[in-house]
C-alpha cells in the first residue's frame, strides 16, 4: 500500500469516526422525549380515569371521567400542545429506537388530532355501550379485595348523576348539530336502559360486587359497605339512570337518523375517509377497500366449495350454510357445556405455540363467559387484556347467550384469535416490553392488534390444528366474515346499501348464525370503518411472511418470523413493513 494510500485510509477512519460522534445520540434530547410521553401517560390516566383502572393504576379509582365541554376543549388543546413539543424535539439527535419512538407517537398525535374536526364525542352511547352499560363493562377489569376498593366503586356511583347529566348535554348537542346515531340500532337501546333503570337497589348491577365480598374485609365493615352502596344506588344511581330512560325515549330515541351511512353524517364522506386511514393505518380509500374485499370474498368462496365436495354434501354452497347453522350436531345444548368445550379447546392450544413461536408472554389468561346483562347484544366473543403490572390476568369473554346459534365449527378459529396466539399472545408480550415507553406497550393500532387476530387464525394450520374439515370450514368461514366486512361497512357508509342488503350479502357469503350476522351489521354500523381493519391488516402480515419465505428460502424460520412482528408491540404498518423488511435483509446477509 502507497503512503498516499494510508493517509486515505487513515483520513476516511478519521472522518467515519467523526460522523460517528456527531451522530451520536443527544442525552438532553432523549430525555425530553421521554419526558414528553411520560407526562401525557400522566395525563392520559388523570383525563381517563376508567383507563387508569384497567391498567392497574389504582389512584384514579374514586374518578369519574370529566365529560364537560371545558374538559374536553382542555384535552384536545394538551393534545396540540404536545405535537409542538413533539415536533420540536430533534428527530435527528435522537437514537434509532427513540426515532421510531417519535414517528409513531407523532402519528398517533395527528390522528387524534384530526378526529377533532369531527364530533364523535356528541354520540357518546349505543347499543353495545354506553353511560347505561358503566357498571358491567368496567366492574369487569376491577378488582375488589380490600375495603377501599368498595369504598372507591361508591365514590363513582356517587358522581355518577353528574357523568349522566355531562353524557346528556353532549347527546341534546348532537341532536342540534347532526351527530345521531341510526335509528336502526338505537331501538335496541330502551330495553337496555329498563333493564339498569327498573332494577331493585340489590338487584342493580351497579350493586354487584357488594353481593359476595372479599373475606379480607371484616364483617361489620362489609355490613357499612353494603348500606353505603344500597344508599349510593337508590340516590344517585337509580334516579340517574331514570332521569336517561325519560329523556332517551321521549326526545332522543325520535331525533335518531333514519340513515345508516356515516357518509350522512355532518362532513361525513370525509369522515369515513378519515376512519379508513386510521383503523388501517394505511391511505386505502373506500372503492380500494370495497375491490379487496370482493377479490377476497371470490376466492374464499373457491376454497369453501373444496371443503362442501371434500365432506361429501350434495347441495350447493347456500345450501351447506343452512347445514352448518342448524344441524345440532354442531352446537352445545347449555352454556355450561358450550363453557366447558372452550376451556378444553384452549388448552389443546397452549401447548403447540411453540411451534410457531421463540418467545412467549409469562401473563396467564383465563376463558370466562360475557356477562348475561349484555350478551344478547354483544358478538360472539371478545378479549380484556392483563393489568400493566401484571396483577390481573388477560380474559377470553364468550358469548353463551342461546348456545344453539354457537356452532362448533367456530371454536377454533375464534380461540385461536382471540387468546392465543392471537389478542392475548401479542398484547401481553407487549406489556411485558419493560424497556418501551407505556404508549408503546398499551399501543392498540387497530390493524396490527386485529390484522394479527385475523392472522393467527390462520396459524392453526402451523400448529397443526385443523385435523378436522369443519374446523377448516370454520376457519374459512372466519376469514371470509372479515372479506364481506370490507365489502358492507363500505358499501353502507360510502356507496348506499341498505342494512338488509349488508344482511343479506353476509348470510349468502358466509355460515355464521343469523343472530351473529344481524350483531355484525348493527356493530359496522354503531362503529363505522373499524371492521376495515382486521382483513386489510391479516393481507398485509401474511405478504411479509410470503416475501421473507420467498427471500430467505431455507434461511427463514417462522419462529423467528414471528418473534420479530412481536417485538415492537402493535405499530402502523408502513412501520411494520419497513422493520421487517430490514429484518430480510439482515437475515439474508447473515453467514
Amino acid at each position: 500500500m502507497t503512503i498516499r494510500r494510508v493517509y486515505a485510509a487513515l483520513l476516511a477512519t478519521c472522518l467515519a469516526f467523526s460522523a460517528n460522534v456527531l451522530a451520536a445520540p443527544d442525552p438532553a434530547a432523549a430525555k425530553a422525549l421521554h419526558d414528553l410521553f411520560e407526562a401525557d401517560w400522566q395525563r392520559t390516566l388523570q383525563e381517563s380515569p376508567f383507563t387508569a383502572s384497567y391498567v392497574g393504576d389504582e389512584r384514579y379509582n374514586d374518578k369519574l371521567p370529566d365529560l364537560s365541554p371545558e374538559a374536553i376543549a382542555a384535552h384536545q388543546a394538551a393534545t396540540r400542545k404536545s405535537l409542538a413539543t413533539l415536533a420540536a424535539i430533534d428527530r435527528d439527535a435522537l437514537g434509532d429506537a427513540d426515532q421510531l419512538n417519535r414517528d409513531i407517537y407523532r402519528t398517533l398525535l395527528q390522528d387524534n388530532i384530526d378526529s377533532y374536526a369531527f364530533r364523535t364525542e356528541l354520540i357518546p352511547v349505543d347499543h353495545q355501550g354506553g353511560i347505561h352499560h358503566l357498571a358491567v363493562s368496567t366492574n369487569q377489569f376491577l378488582s375488589f379485595k380490600k375495603a377501599k376498593d368498595y369504598e372507591n366503586w361508591i365514590a363513582r356511583m356517587r358522581g355518577y348523576g353528574t357523568l349522566m347529566d355531562q353524557t346528556i348535554a353532549l347527546m341534546r348537542e348532537g341532536m342540534k348539530t347532526g351527530w345521531m346515531p341510526p335509528n336502526a340500532i338505537m331501538i335496541r337501546v330502551p330495553a337496555q336502559i329498563a333493564a339498569q333503570a327498573d332494577a331493585k337497589p340489590e338487584a342493580s348491577s351497579f350493586y354487584a360486587p357488594f353481593v359476595e365480598m372479599s373475606d379480607s374485609v371484616p364483617t361489620d365493615q362489609q355490613a357499612k359497605l353494603r348500606a353505603d352502596a344500597k344508599a349510593a344506588v337508590s340516590e344517585a344511581v337509580l334516579p340517574a339512570l331514570r332521569k336517561f330512560q325519560t329523556f332517551f325515549n321521549d326526545e332522543y330515541l325520535k331525533a335518531t337518523r333514519e340513515s345508516i351511512a356515516a357518509g350522512d353524517l355532518p362532513d361525513g364522506k370525509a369522515y369515513y375517509d378519515y376512519l379508513a386511514r386510521s383503523y388501517t393505518t394505511t391511505s386505502l380509500g373506500a372503492a380500494e377497500i370495497h375491490e379487496i374485499g370482493l377479490k377476497e370474498v371470490a376466492r374464499i368462496r373457491a376454497a369453501m366449495e373444496k371443503i362442501r365436495e371434500e365432506v361429501g354434501f350434495k347441495g350447493d354452497l347456500g345450501e351447506f350454510f343452512v347445514h352448518l347453522r342448524t344441524d345440532p350436531k354442531f352446537f352445545k345444548k347449555t352454556p355450561d357445556e358450550l363453557l366447558a368445550a372452550y376451556r378444553a379447546l384452549t388448552r389443546r392450544i397452549d401447548p403447540e405455540l411453540v411451534k410457531v413461536f421463540g418467545t412467549l408472554p409469562r401473563t396467564p389468561y383465563g376463558v370466562i363467559p360475557i356477562p348475561d346483562s349484555i350478551a344478547p347484544d354483544t358478538t360472539t366473543a371478545y378479549y380484556n387484556g392483563p393489568s400493566a403490572d401484571g396483577k390481573r390476568a388477560g380474559y377470553y369473554y364468550v358469548n353463551l347467550y342461546k348456545p344453539e346459534v354457537r356452532p362448533t365449527w367456530e371454536m377454533m378459529p375464534l380461540s385461536l384469535h382471540e387468546s392465543v396466539p392471537g389478542h392475548h399472545l401479542q398484547i401481553a408480550l407487549a406489556l411485558e416490553q419493560k424497556e418501551q415507553p407505556m404508549f408503546r406497550r398499551q399501543s392498540s393500532f387497530t390493524a396490527f392488534v386485529e390484522g394479527w387476530g385475523l392472522y393467527a387464525e390462520q396459524l392453526g394450520y402451523d400448529m397443526g390444528l385443523y385435523d378436522d374439515p369443519y374446523d377448516r370450514m370454520g376457519q374459512l368461514a372466519y376469514e371470509m366474515w372479515r372479506a364481506v366486512r370490507l365489502v358492507v361497512d363500505t358499501g353502507m357508509h360510502s356507496k348506499g346499501w341498505s342494512r338488509d342488503k349488508a344482511i343479506a350479502y353476509f348470510k349468502d357469503n358466509a355460515p355464521k348464525t343469523e343472530q351473529d350476522i344481524v350483531n355484525e351489521i348493527d356493530r359496522y354500523i354503531g362503529t363505522p370503518g373499524q371492521a376495515l381493519a382486521y382483513k386489510i391488516g391479516q393481507l398485509k402480515l401474511s405478504e411479509l411472511r410470503a416475501r421473507a419465505a420467498a427471500k430467505l428460502g431455507d434461511k427463514f424460520d417462522v419462529r423467528a418470523f414471528h418473534d420479530e412482528i412481536m417485538a415492537s408491540g402493535a405499530i402502523p404498518l408502513s412501520v411494520l413493513e419497513t422493520r421487517i423488511d430490514a429484518w430480510i435483509a439482515a437475515r439474508a446477509a447473515a453467514n
